[in-house]
């Protein structure tokens, strides 16, 4: 029988698996350890050019002036990026700028504030 874990909500060892559901008899959860295991193994660490690790929701600030693809804007060195969104593309920062709309931003041209 393979090794089962207990149950999170009242640590029973009584678990089965259900599909790819894991069931504790006794209080009736139902759990998923899927999600845990593809956060820690599938996760790739983004850092800005300071080289601090960024994550969704940070605020970063550009570090050079950057021109807008697609436009004669210019992003100016000192731009507050809020809440960013991290993404596993070549341009790794999704977000949107005051002024500006959606963009897409490279880690390597930001820093964390």
């Amino acid at each position: 029988m393979p090794n089962l874990p207990n149950c999170p909500k009242c640590n029973s060892e009584y678990t089965y698996e259900n599909g790819s559901l894991f069931v504790c008899p006794e209080c009736g959860n139902e759990w998923t350890l899927k999600f845990e295991t593809e956060n820690s193994e599938n996760k790739k660490i983004i850092k800005d050019a300071n080289g601090n690790v960024l994550n969704d929701g940070d605020t970063v600030t550009v570090i050079k002036d950057l021109k807008v693809k697609g436009s004669s804007l210019v992003l100016k060195v000192g731009t507050k990026v809020k809440n960013i969104r991290l993404v596993d593309e070549d341009h790794n920062i999704d977000c949107k700028i005051d002024g500006f709309g959606a963009m897409k931003l490279k880690s390597e041209f930001v820093k964390k504030v």
